[in-house]
């Protein structure tokens, strides 16, 4: 019996399938999810996402967020996610500077800004971590 996947951000579906097993980087670790697993609420990291049907493993990068288990559907609900044949190095570094950039005097800048400019960071990062392991 296979699990049905689904991640959504604020712009798009971004996988909605049925799958062997799945590995969600949460901020106490990954998380392995087979069918049958307990059901589950849990606070997703950004990281590298693995997707695994047959013989086939599929990687996403994934930006904080969360994922609900529940019975045989597995939904996460991320601020950003992308396929990892889909990452534009050159774009990820981009983006990682400017927000550093904005980062570097916060002084002017709003609790929620600064905080959503080091999630740029850290899903540039992992963009780039991923791009880096291939």
């Amino acid at each position: 019996m296979p699990l049905v996947l689904e991640i959504v951000t604020p712009e798009a579906r971004v996988f909605s399938d049925t799958v062997d097993s799945v590995v969600v980087p949460t901020v106490n670790g990954e998380l392995g999810i087979l069918p049958g697993h307990i059901p589950l609420l849990s606070q997703v990291a950004d990281g590298e996402l693995r997707i695994q049907r047959g013989a086939s493993i599929e990687e996403l990068i994934v930006g904080a967020g969360f994922v609900q288990v529940q019975g045989d559907k597995v939904s996460i609900l991320a601020e950003n996610a992308i396929e990892e044949a889909k990452i534009d190095p050159a774009a990820a570094e981009k983006a990682m500077q400017r927000a550093q950039d904005a980062l570097r005097n916060t002084d002017g800048l709003d609790p929620t800004e600064v905080e959503r400019l080091e999630g740029v960071v850290r899903f540039a990062v992992a963009q780039l971590a991923s791009r880096k392991r291939r």
